[in-house]
């Protein structure tokens, strides 16, 4: 579909856009307030128009994109990738973002194995949960 005449929900384009698994989470996602347009918050059953600014948060990562064109159907995710352009700063972000987590993971101890019996025994007992 072209976008001059399309009349796409929200949730819809999200999903038809491989931003969400289903359009059940789309549509969740829109309602707790993982995406904005320009600032505020949005509804799922919001028509979708070209050159929209949308703020999409998706767990750590957060999108900043502009849609290009309108589509209700999920495609191949080379067709996904032409329903909208991500900006550049939301590019930069975003990698710089995801080194700052990989060095996190790199400082924090981790063990070789699993704890043992006397190992969780001493855990719990540390911590008080029985």
């Amino acid at each position: 579909m072209t976008g001059g005449e399309a009349k796409v929900r929200l949730d819809k384009w999200l999903w038809a856009a491989r931003f969400f698994k289903t359009r059940a989470l789309a549509a969740e996602a829109v309602t707790g307030g993982k995406v904005h347009l320009g600032g505020p918050r949005v509804k799922p059953s919001r028509t979708v128009k070209i050159d929209d600014c949308f703020e999409v948060q998706r767990g750590y990562e957060r999108f900043e994109i502009i849609v290009t064109d309108i589509s209700d159907r999920r495609g191949s995710a080379e067709q996904a990738q032409t329903l909208y352009r991500e900006t550049g700063a939301s590019v930069i972000k975003r990698s710089e973002e995801a080194e700052k987590r990989k060095l996190a993971m790199l400082v924090r101890p981790r063990s070789d194995s699993r704890p043992d019996k006397k190992q969780r025994r001493k855990i719990r007992q540390f911590t008080g949960k029985s």
